[in-house]
């Protein structure tokens, strides 16, 4: 997210992102409205607006990363910005390291696929193989 002035946002649509559903409901109904949460705070700030989208070469290019510019950029005019209510956030014990589970007492996204597919995608050699991937298609 980059804050442009005092009443634009921009947001980036990286890859991996690039959710076709959202950017058409975008094009359709430019209502936005944005949760942002920070690791440990328990506040949370709502942003509602209007966006639209923008694919200038030039504002791709000022988000570029590792020389990789986004597909387009969503840029937010904001209406109002207020503290939403942080009860059930604190409720929830989301930021309690205690409460956190134990992501080995998960299945991984390879057996998840795999289980989903009848083992023709996923397994063991997509976990093995999915850091490299990541690392290499991240931007």
């Amino acid at each position: 997210m980059r804050v442009a002035d005092g009443k634009t946002l921009m947001l980036p649509d990286r890859r991996g992102n690039n959710r076709i559903d959202s950017l058409r409901n975008i094009v359709r109904d430019p209502r936005v409205a944005l949760l942002f949460l920070i690791p440990g705070v328990g506040n949370t700030l709502r942003v509602n607006g209007r966006a639209h989208l923008s694919v200038e070469p030039d504002l791709l290019a000022s988000f570029a990363v590792d020389d990789k510019p986004p597909r387009s950029v969503t840029v937010i005019e904001v209406d109002a910005v207020y503290f939403q209510c942080a009860r059930a956030l604190v409720r929830s014990e989301l930021w309690n390291p205690a409460r956190h589970v134990d992501p080995k007492s998960l299945p991984s996204a390879g057996q998840i696929l795999a289980a989903l597919s009848h083992d023709r995608v996923g397994g063991e050699r997509y976990d093995r193989e999915w850091p490299g991937r990541a690392a290499q298609t991240m931007w």
